[in-house]
């Protein structure tokens, strides 16, 4: 189907630079300990989407409307009030997030303020449950 391309686009932009200017230290920090899980779950480096999103490989998808496209696999994006993750289809209502511990969401995204906050075995075995349907 034709149609506006995705707004989240996989660009060739420096994921060190991109990181290396995050401040606070601590989500700095945090975000390099994203960048090493994600990249040992998914076998796949850290690649810029958009100016803002880190995502670990590609998946492509088509809607029952006949709308596809590339999306990344999983990622996170280090936001003013919190560290968006993006590793689940739904987050609503889903025990694996609940175990989380300290997170608000949205339809599709984990928001924590800092991974000390969170169980992050938990979060580990909710990374490989979205590598393995994906």
């Amino acid at each position: 189907m034709a149609g506006k391309p995705n707004k989240t686009q996989e660009t060739t932009a420096s994921v060190d630079a991109f990181l290396a200017a995050q401040t606070p230290d601590a989500c700095r920090a945090d975000c390099e300990t994203l960048r090493v899980l994600m990249t040992r779950l998914s076998g796949e480096p850290a690649r810029m989407w958009g100016p803002s999103i880190i995502g670990f490989g590609v998946r492509h998808y088509r809607y029952d409307s006949g709308r596809e496209g590339d999306i990344l696999r999983i990622g996170f994006s280090p936001r003013k009030a919190a560290i968006s993750l993006y590793v689940t289809g739904e987050a609503e209502g889903d025990p694996m997030v609940a175990a989380l511990g300290k997170i608000t969401h949205g339809k599709s995204c984990i928001n924590v303020k800092r991974l000390a906050d969170i169980d992050m075995a938990a979060l580990e075995a909710l990374i490989r449950r979205t590598l393995a349907t994906t």
